[in-house]
């Protein structure tokens, strides 16, 4: 049995719209005026905004097999993806580009095919919770979902939901499978719906807090700064960053925000403009005094100082760095719960 639009609206998660043209199926992230934004101010951003951060098919089934067919093209300056496929919460395989591709140990630059790509998975006897993750590197069209014909199935979504803002490390920089991503792992451990906002190489954008989503959030992370402080000075940061904050308190005042204030990077001794890098965490601390509804977490020690977790060996956490930011973030916003 072949999904229809209803079917596969009735299984996403982390999608603000589901888009079917000509059979094929397309999922937006990014609210119709969120991507008008990014049009209009940005060409690389709103390519970045097209990808599937933080998308999900997530579903129940009495299928023994499920069959996968879809087109990746390219949505950041990566061109490695994966689509990770979990039956009750174990990986049972993958639909990626570079798995008969050795990755080299800076693998972010490496060149790995895009286009069209199929498989067919044994999901086993009896009723299953089916989880898929589209990438967070690359823009899916969907031109295929097959079950067994009569099988049942029925979306799965958690009621909570979780709204992230923030730059590469939040859209999924540089983790080889989605679901390593430190906001998936977070959305699982609190039992949110992730919707992800994160684009990369970003800044504080006032302009974009001003727009609501369609929901209201029960917590929103915002991870923004370490583009900051290499590109822009202090004065306009602090102005980014007062007006950001204050645009979504002011939206959204009754959800729980936090603040996470940049992880480490290899490089952040050297000089910038902006100053000191320890002078982000300062000025964020500065920008949400009187907003009693969000608290920061400071980010720099929640990935350990070693450039072996991190895959560009500057930046961006690979998947065991993600590992570790998740631990030691959840552990901290547990606190707080």
């Amino acid at each position: 049995m072949k999904l229809d639009l209803s079917q596969i609206k009735e299984i996403t998660t982390g999608a603000v719209a589901v888009n079917e043209e000509n059979g094929v199926f397309s999922f937006s992230r990014f609210t119709e005026e969120q991507e008008r934004l990014y049009r209009e101010t940005n060409d690389d951003f709103y390519n970045k905004a097209l990808a599937n951060a933080g998308v999900k098919l997530s579903f129940k089934t009495d299928s023994k097999n499920l069959y996968i067919r879809l087109k990746a093209t390219a949505s950041s300056s990566r061109k490695y993806f994966s689509v990770d496929a979990f039956v009750n919460g174990r990986a049972i395989g993958y639909i990626d580009n570079f798995s008969d591709i050795k990755p080299e140990r800076n693998y972010t630059k490496q060149e790995f095919p895009l286009g069209t790509f199929s498989k067919s998975f044994a999901l086993g006897e009896g009723e299953k919770s089916v989880c898929l993750h589209l990438p967070w590197s690359a823009r899916v069209e969907l031109e295929e979902l097959t079950i067994d014909d009569g099988a049942f199935i029925k979306g799965v979504k958690p009621t909570k939901k979780l709204l992230a803002f923030g730059d590469s490390i939040t859209q999924g920089y540089d983790a080889l499978r989605p679901s390593n991503r430190y906001i998936a792992r977070l959305a699982d451990k609190i039992g949110a719906e992730e919707f992800n906002k994160g684009i990369g190489g970003e800044i504080f954008f006032p302009r974009l807090s001003e727009l609501k989503d369609d929901f209201v959030p029960d917590y929103i992370t915002v991870a923004y700064g370490t583009n900051d402080w290499n590109t822009i000075g202090s004065g306009a940061f602090k102005l980014n960053c007062k007006a950001f904050f204050n645009n979504l308190s002011k939206n959204y005042p009754n959800s729980k925000i936090f603040a996470i204030t940049p992880i480490w990077r290899k490089n952040y001794k050297e000089y910038r403009e902006f100053g000191a890098f320890e002078a982000v965490e300062q000025y964020i601390r500065e920008s949400v005094e009187g907003l009693d509804n969000i608290t920061v977490i400071s980010g720099f020690d929640l990935v350990p100082h070693d450039d072996g977790y991190f895959a560009d060996l500057v930046l961006h956490p690979k998947d065991d760095g993600f590992e570790l930011y998740t631990e030691n973030l959840y552990a901290e916003i547990k606190a707080l719960l």
